[in-house]
């Protein structure tokens, strides 16, 4: 079970919250540290957040086609 920590960028979908996931890989030649990021849409399950907020999504079964992580917890709030 995948237990991510992503910032919340988008809200405007009901029950739907879209998670940005940012890592930091080395480059593979010159071996600097580059940020990649990845979108996850999100389940709400009831919970009330906001733009902004710092969260910890988990994987689950599919929701629907393009959800397949849920909100476990608001981190910090904006």
């Amino acid at each position: 079970m995948k237990v991510l920590t992503g910032k919340v960028i988008s809200v405007k979908m009901q029950n739907t919250a879209v998670v940005e996931v940012s890592r930091r890989v080395p480059h593979p030649l010159y071996k600097k540290l580059l940020k990649k990021s990845k979108h996850f849409n999100t389940d709400t399950a009831g919970k009330t957040v906001e733009v902004g907020n710092e969260v910890r999504i988990v994987e689950t079964k599919p929701v629907s086609k393009t959800k397949y992580f849920a909100i476990k917890e608001v981190i910090t709030k904006k």
